[in-house]
Protein backbone atom coordinates (compact mmCIF):
# COMPACT_ATOMS: atom_id res chain seq x y z
CA UNK A 1 0.00 0.00 0.00
CA UNK A 2 1.35 3.50 -0.82
CA UNK A 3 1.69 5.40 2.26
CA UNK A 4 -0.59 8.19 0.54
CA UNK A 5 -3.58 5.99 0.15
CA UNK A 6 -6.48 7.75 1.58
CA UNK A 7 -8.58 6.91 4.02
CA UNK A 8 -11.86 6.14 1.70
CA UNK A 9 -8.65 3.71 -0.31
CA UNK A 10 -8.44 1.64 2.61
CA UNK A 11 -11.99 1.46 4.15
CA UNK A 12 -13.02 0.11 0.44
CA UNK A 13 -10.42 -2.56 0.26
CA UNK A 14 -11.17 -3.77 3.77
CA UNK A 15 -14.59 -3.99 3.09
CA UNK A 16 -14.77 -6.06 -0.01
CA UNK A 17 -11.88 -7.95 2.07
CA UNK A 18 -13.88 -8.47 5.29
CA UNK A 19 -17.15 -9.94 2.93
CA UNK A 20 -15.35 -12.06 0.98
CA UNK A 21 -13.43 -13.79 4.36
CA UNK A 22 -16.13 -13.03 6.85
CA UNK A 23 -17.52 -16.29 8.93
CA UNK A 24 -21.02 -15.83 7.69
CA UNK A 25 -20.10 -15.83 3.96
CA UNK A 26 -17.78 -18.64 4.83
CA UNK A 27 -19.76 -21.10 7.47
CA UNK A 28 -17.74 -23.74 8.81
CA UNK A 29 -14.22 -22.57 7.17
CA UNK A 30 -11.50 -21.87 9.93
CA UNK A 31 -9.54 -21.14 7.34
CA UNK A 32 -11.31 -18.09 6.16
CA UNK A 33 -12.15 -17.28 9.92
CA UNK A 34 -8.67 -17.05 10.57
CA UNK A 35 -8.09 -14.92 7.41
CA UNK A 36 -10.90 -12.57 8.74
CA UNK A 37 -9.21 -12.13 11.78
CA UNK A 38 -5.98 -11.13 10.20
CA UNK A 39 -8.10 -8.56 8.00
CA UNK A 40 -9.59 -7.01 10.91
CA UNK A 41 -6.19 -6.79 12.32
CA UNK A 42 -4.15 -5.29 9.84
CA UNK A 43 -7.13 -2.78 9.40
CA UNK A 44 -6.79 -1.63 12.79
CA UNK A 45 -3.65 -0.74 12.07
CA UNK A 46 -3.87 1.73 8.71
CA UNK A 47 -7.16 2.33 9.07
CA UNK A 48 -6.02 4.23 12.81
CA UNK A 49 -4.57 7.52 12.31
CA UNK A 50 -1.87 7.20 15.26
CA UNK A 51 -1.29 3.42 14.48
CA UNK A 52 -0.33 3.60 10.58
CA UNK A 53 2.16 6.60 11.39
CA UNK A 54 3.77 4.01 13.50
CA UNK A 55 3.63 1.40 11.56
CA UNK A 56 5.34 3.46 8.64
CA UNK A 57 8.18 3.78 11.18
CA UNK A 58 8.82 0.43 11.29
CA UNK A 59 8.42 -0.40 7.80
CA UNK A 60 10.79 2.28 6.89
CA UNK A 61 12.78 0.22 9.56
CA UNK A 62 13.21 -3.07 8.13
CA UNK A 63 13.62 -1.64 4.81
CA UNK A 64 17.07 0.01 6.12
CA UNK A 65 17.82 -3.39 7.71
CA UNK A 66 17.09 -2.49 11.25
CA UNK A 67 13.76 -5.34 10.83
CA UNK A 68 15.32 -6.44 14.60
CA UNK A 69 15.40 -3.32 16.39
CA UNK A 70 12.46 -1.94 19.02
CA UNK A 71 9.32 -1.27 17.81
CA UNK A 72 9.16 2.37 18.13
CA UNK A 73 7.11 4.47 20.49
CA UNK A 74 7.13 1.22 22.69
CA UNK A 75 3.66 0.12 21.69
CA UNK A 76 3.28 -4.03 22.43
CA UNK A 77 -0.22 -6.28 21.83
CA UNK A 78 -1.97 -7.81 19.11
CA UNK A 79 -4.85 -6.89 17.01
CA UNK A 80 -8.35 -7.49 17.29
CA UNK A 81 -9.08 -10.60 18.70
CA UNK A 82 -5.87 -11.47 19.78
CA UNK A 83 -4.78 -12.18 15.92
CA UNK A 84 -1.08 -10.92 15.63
CA UNK A 85 0.12 -8.57 12.71
CA UNK A 86 2.35 -10.13 10.41
CA UNK A 87 4.69 -7.50 9.06
CA UNK A 88 4.85 -8.42 5.72
CA UNK A 89 1.18 -8.37 5.04
CA UNK A 90 0.87 -4.93 5.84
CA UNK A 91 3.98 -4.28 4.01
CA UNK A 92 2.27 -3.81 1.03
CA UNK A 93 -0.69 -5.13 2.45
CA UNK A 94 -0.03 -8.10 1.19
CA UNK A 95 -2.16 -10.68 0.57
CA UNK A 96 -4.97 -8.62 2.52
CA UNK A 97 -5.16 -5.69 0.91
CA UNK A 98 -2.51 -6.39 -2.30
CA UNK A 99 -5.44 -7.16 -4.84
CA UNK A 100 -6.16 -2.94 -4.18
CA UNK A 101 -3.15 -1.61 -3.78
CA UNK A 102 -0.58 -3.87 -6.34
CA UNK A 103 1.18 -5.03 -3.36
CA UNK A 104 2.71 -7.96 -4.26
CA UNK A 105 2.09 -10.30 -1.76
CA UNK A 106 3.24 -10.80 1.93
CA UNK A 107 3.08 -14.76 2.54
CA UNK A 108 5.66 -15.61 -0.69
CA UNK A 109 8.67 -17.61 0.08
CA UNK A 110 11.76 -15.20 -0.68
CA UNK A 111 13.08 -16.97 -3.93
CA UNK A 112 16.92 -17.62 -3.82
CA UNK A 113 18.87 -14.95 -6.44
CA UNK A 114 18.61 -15.27 -9.80
CA UNK A 115 21.68 -15.52 -11.99
CA UNK A 116 23.55 -13.06 -14.10
CA UNK A 117 21.96 -12.26 -17.60
CA UNK A 118 24.61 -12.91 -20.37
CA UNK A 119 25.38 -11.00 -23.84
CA UNK A 120 26.87 -12.34 -26.76
CA UNK A 121 27.07 -11.35 -30.71
CA UNK A 122 26.93 -13.58 -33.59
CA UNK A 123 27.58 -11.79 -37.24
CA UNK A 124 25.93 -13.70 -40.42
CA UNK A 125 25.71 -12.70 -43.72
CA UNK A 126 22.47 -11.05 -45.10
CA UNK A 127 21.35 -14.10 -47.04
CA UNK A 128 21.72 -16.10 -43.67
CA UNK A 129 19.23 -13.66 -42.26
CA UNK A 130 16.69 -13.48 -45.12
CA UNK A 131 16.85 -17.54 -44.80
CA UNK A 132 17.66 -18.39 -41.10
CA UNK A 133 20.73 -20.50 -40.26
CA UNK A 134 22.41 -21.96 -36.78
CA UNK A 135 25.61 -20.49 -35.53
CA UNK A 136 27.70 -21.74 -32.69
CA UNK A 137 28.10 -19.62 -29.55
CA UNK A 138 30.75 -19.92 -26.87
CA UNK A 139 30.43 -18.35 -23.46
CA UNK A 140 33.07 -18.34 -20.41
CA UNK A 141 32.15 -18.00 -17.27
CA UNK A 142 30.78 -19.56 -14.45
CA UNK A 143 29.03 -22.60 -15.17
CA UNK A 144 26.94 -25.55 -13.29
CA UNK A 145 29.47 -27.77 -11.86
CA UNK A 146 29.25 -30.84 -13.78
CA UNK A 147 30.43 -32.85 -10.82
CA UNK A 148 27.44 -31.63 -8.64
CA UNK A 149 25.43 -30.79 -11.80
CA UNK A 150 24.39 -27.62 -9.90
CA UNK A 151 23.59 -28.65 -6.47
CA UNK A 152 26.77 -27.82 -4.28
CA UNK A 153 26.30 -31.15 -2.78
CA UNK A 154 29.01 -33.79 -3.07
CA UNK A 155 28.39 -36.93 -5.20
CA UNK A 156 26.08 -39.29 -3.52
CA UNK A 157 24.44 -36.54 -1.23
CA UNK A 158 21.90 -33.79 -1.88
CA UNK A 159 20.81 -30.82 -0.31
CA UNK A 160 18.50 -30.95 2.86
CA UNK A 161 15.98 -28.28 4.19
CA UNK A 162 17.13 -25.90 6.06
CA UNK A 163 16.02 -26.35 9.72
CA UNK A 164 15.73 -23.14 10.49
CA UNK A 165 13.28 -21.97 8.61
CA UNK A 166 12.02 -25.41 7.01
CA UNK A 167 12.69 -24.36 3.63
CA UNK A 168 10.70 -20.89 3.90
CA UNK A 169 13.44 -19.08 3.26
CA UNK A 170 12.56 -16.66 5.91
CA UNK A 171 12.49 -16.38 9.48
CA UNK A 172 9.25 -14.45 11.49
CA UNK A 173 10.90 -11.98 14.07
CA UNK A 174 8.23 -10.35 16.44
CA UNK A 175 8.16 -6.70 16.71
CA UNK A 176 5.48 -6.60 19.47
CA UNK A 177 2.26 -5.97 17.43
CA UNK A 178 4.27 -6.76 14.33
CA UNK A 179 5.58 -10.17 12.62
CA UNK A 180 8.53 -9.14 10.08
CA UNK A 181 9.53 -12.22 8.08
CA UNK A 182 13.68 -11.25 7.49
CA UNK A 183 15.92 -13.48 5.20
CA UNK A 184 16.70 -16.76 6.80
CA UNK A 185 20.74 -16.14 8.54
CA UNK A 186 21.31 -19.95 7.91
CA UNK A 187 20.96 -20.57 4.13
CA UNK A 188 20.46 -16.78 2.95
CA UNK A 189 16.93 -17.78 1.66
CA UNK A 190 17.77 -20.63 -0.42
CA UNK A 191 15.66 -22.94 2.33
CA UNK A 192 18.58 -25.20 1.63
CA UNK A 193 21.60 -26.14 3.60
CA UNK A 194 25.00 -28.12 1.78
CA UNK A 195 25.65 -30.49 4.94
CA UNK A 196 28.43 -32.16 2.40
CA UNK A 197 30.14 -29.73 0.19
CA UNK A 198 31.25 -30.92 -3.39
CA UNK A 199 35.05 -31.14 -3.89
CA UNK A 200 35.42 -29.66 -7.41
CA UNK A 201 33.12 -26.11 -6.78
CA UNK A 202 33.13 -26.37 -2.40
CA UNK A 203 29.79 -26.01 -2.35
CA UNK A 204 28.49 -23.11 -4.92
CA UNK A 205 27.21 -25.39 -7.29
CA UNK A 206 29.35 -23.86 -10.08
CA UNK A 207 32.99 -23.38 -11.95
CA UNK A 208 34.55 -21.29 -14.55
CA UNK A 209 34.34 -23.03 -17.98
CA UNK A 210 33.69 -22.37 -21.49
CA UNK A 211 30.32 -23.70 -23.17
CA UNK A 212 29.13 -23.94 -26.74
CA UNK A 213 25.57 -23.57 -28.10
CA UNK A 214 24.06 -23.76 -31.32
CA UNK A 215 21.88 -20.49 -31.80
CA UNK A 216 19.06 -20.79 -34.10
CA UNK A 217 18.32 -17.51 -36.25
CA UNK A 218 15.36 -17.35 -37.68
CA UNK A 219 14.65 -15.86 -41.07
CA UNK A 220 14.02 -12.38 -41.72
CA UNK A 221 15.92 -11.66 -38.20
CA UNK A 222 16.97 -7.85 -38.29
CA UNK A 223 20.01 -6.13 -37.88
CA UNK A 224 20.31 -5.59 -33.88
CA UNK A 225 17.85 -8.41 -33.02
CA UNK A 226 18.50 -10.16 -29.74
CA UNK A 227 17.67 -13.91 -29.44
CA UNK A 228 17.02 -15.17 -25.54
CA UNK A 229 18.21 -18.86 -24.49
CA UNK A 230 16.18 -19.17 -21.34
CA UNK A 231 18.65 -20.72 -18.20
CA UNK A 232 21.84 -20.70 -20.39
CA UNK A 233 23.15 -17.51 -18.11
CA UNK A 234 25.58 -17.52 -14.84
CA UNK A 235 24.09 -20.22 -12.43
CA UNK A 236 21.99 -18.56 -9.54
CA UNK A 237 24.08 -18.64 -5.99
CA UNK A 238 22.15 -20.37 -3.33
CA UNK A 239 20.11 -22.97 -5.87
CA UNK A 240 18.51 -20.07 -7.36
CA UNK A 241 17.83 -20.21 -10.83
CA UNK A 242 20.57 -19.15 -13.74
CA UNK A 243 19.88 -16.11 -15.75
CA UNK A 244 19.47 -16.25 -19.38
CA UNK A 245 21.82 -15.49 -22.53
CA UNK A 246 21.22 -13.13 -25.41
CA UNK A 247 22.10 -13.32 -28.52
CA UNK A 248 22.37 -10.03 -30.58
CA UNK A 249 22.11 -10.76 -34.27
CA UNK A 250 24.86 -8.29 -36.37
CA UNK A 251 23.71 -8.76 -40.18
CA UNK A 252 26.48 -7.98 -42.43
CA UNK A 253 25.19 -5.41 -45.53
CA UNK A 254 24.43 -7.15 -48.70
CA UNK A 255 26.10 -5.62 -52.31
CA UNK A 256 23.44 -4.55 -53.67
CA UNK A 257 19.99 -5.14 -51.32
CA UNK A 258 18.88 -2.84 -48.76
CA UNK A 259 16.16 -3.41 -45.81
CA UNK A 260 13.36 -1.07 -44.76
CA UNK A 261 11.10 -2.81 -41.92
CA UNK A 262 10.13 -5.87 -43.49
CA UNK A 263 10.68 -5.10 -47.61
CA UNK A 264 13.72 -5.25 -49.11
CA UNK A 265 15.50 -2.28 -51.80
CA UNK A 266 17.17 -2.17 -54.44
CA UNK A 267 18.46 0.02 -56.96
CA UNK A 268 17.84 -0.53 -60.40
CA UNK A 269 20.54 0.73 -63.24
CA UNK A 270 18.03 1.75 -65.86
CA UNK A 271 19.61 2.62 -69.69
CA UNK A 272 18.17 6.16 -70.97
CA UNK A 273 16.24 4.34 -73.84
CA UNK A 274 14.70 2.10 -71.52
CA UNK A 275 13.63 4.97 -69.58
CA UNK A 276 12.16 6.77 -72.43
CA UNK A 277 10.69 3.87 -74.23
CA UNK A 278 9.76 1.43 -71.67
CA UNK A 279 11.32 -2.22 -71.66
CA UNK A 280 10.62 -5.32 -69.91
CA UNK A 281 13.95 -5.64 -67.52
CA UNK A 282 15.39 -8.36 -65.07
CA UNK A 283 15.38 -7.41 -61.75
CA UNK A 284 16.89 -9.73 -58.83
CA UNK A 285 15.23 -10.95 -55.77
CA UNK A 286 16.51 -13.00 -52.84
CA UNK A 287 15.10 -16.35 -55.11
CA UNK A 288 16.44 -15.22 -58.32
CA UNK A 289 15.46 -12.56 -61.03
CA UNK A 290 12.09 -11.62 -62.14
CA UNK A 291 10.57 -9.56 -64.96
CA UNK A 292 9.57 -6.34 -64.31
CA UNK A 293 7.88 -4.09 -66.51
CA UNK A 294 9.56 -0.09 -67.10
CA UNK A 295 6.68 1.96 -68.82
CA UNK A 296 7.93 4.33 -71.35
CA UNK A 297 8.98 7.52 -69.59
CA UNK A 298 9.98 6.43 -66.53
CA UNK A 299 11.74 9.11 -64.90
CA UNK A 300 14.91 8.96 -62.70
CA UNK A 301 13.95 7.63 -59.24
CA UNK A 302 10.67 6.49 -60.11
CA UNK A 303 9.81 3.15 -57.10
CA UNK A 304 8.06 0.12 -57.79
CA UNK A 305 7.16 -2.44 -55.76
CA UNK A 306 7.26 -6.16 -56.12
CA UNK A 307 4.74 -7.78 -53.68
CA UNK A 308 5.76 -10.58 -51.75
CA UNK A 309 9.44 -10.29 -53.25
CA UNK A 310 10.62 -8.86 -49.43
CA UNK A 311 12.04 -9.97 -46.07
CA UNK A 312 10.16 -13.45 -44.51
CA UNK A 313 7.95 -12.12 -41.71
CA UNK A 314 5.76 -13.80 -39.11
CA UNK A 315 3.25 -14.13 -41.85
CA UNK A 316 4.30 -14.35 -45.76
CA UNK A 317 6.49 -11.98 -47.37
CA UNK A 318 7.37 -8.05 -47.04
CA UNK A 319 7.65 -6.63 -50.66
CA UNK A 320 10.77 -5.41 -53.18
CA UNK A 321 10.86 -1.76 -53.63
CA UNK A 322 12.85 -1.22 -57.07
CA UNK A 323 14.13 2.24 -57.97
CA UNK A 324 14.86 3.48 -61.29
CA UNK A 325 18.64 4.47 -61.68
CA UNK A 326 18.65 6.52 -64.68
CA UNK A 327 21.80 5.88 -66.39
CA UNK A 328 24.02 8.48 -68.66
CA UNK A 329 26.84 6.89 -70.38
CA UNK A 330 29.96 9.06 -69.92
CA UNK A 331 31.35 8.43 -73.44
CA UNK A 332 29.86 8.32 -76.75
CA UNK A 333 30.49 6.78 -80.33
CA UNK A 334 30.78 9.31 -83.29
CA UNK A 335 27.10 7.21 -84.49
CA UNK A 336 25.74 7.71 -81.10
CA UNK A 337 26.58 11.03 -81.12
CA UNK A 338 24.65 12.00 -84.17
CA UNK A 339 21.64 9.93 -83.41
CA UNK A 340 21.83 12.53 -79.99
CA UNK A 341 21.94 15.38 -81.95
CA UNK A 342 19.43 14.68 -83.78
CA UNK A 343 17.07 13.63 -81.06
CA UNK A 344 18.28 17.18 -79.20
CA UNK A 345 17.13 18.80 -82.48
CA UNK A 346 13.44 17.39 -82.24
CA UNK A 347 13.00 18.84 -78.83
CA UNK A 348 10.27 21.28 -79.00
CA UNK A 349 10.80 22.97 -75.58
CA UNK A 350 13.37 22.86 -73.00
CA UNK A 351 13.35 20.70 -69.62
CA UNK A 352 14.05 23.75 -68.10
CA UNK A 353 10.90 25.68 -68.64
CA UNK A 354 9.09 26.11 -65.83
CA UNK A 355 11.95 27.69 -64.07
CA UNK A 356 11.63 30.58 -66.81
CA UNK A 357 14.41 30.02 -69.06
CA UNK A 358 15.67 28.15 -71.55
Amino acid sequence: MPKNATADEIKKAYRKLAQQFHPDTNPGNAQAEERFKEISAANDVVGDPGKRKRYNEVREMASSGAGAGRFPGGWQGAGPGGARVRFEDLGDLGDLFGGMFGGAGGRARTQPARGTDLETEVAVSFDEAMTGTTVPVRIAGPAPCETCRGTGAAPGTSPVTCPRCGGAGQVAVNQGLFQMSQTCPQCHGSGRIVQTPCPDCRGTGSRRRTRSFQVKIPGGVRDGARIRLAGRGEPGPAGGTAGDLYVRVRVRPHAFFGRKGNDLTVDLPVSYPEAALGADVQVPTLNGSVTMKIPAGTPNGKTFRLKGKGAPKRSGYGDLLVTARVEVPRKFSRSEKELLKQLQEQEKESPRRRLGVS
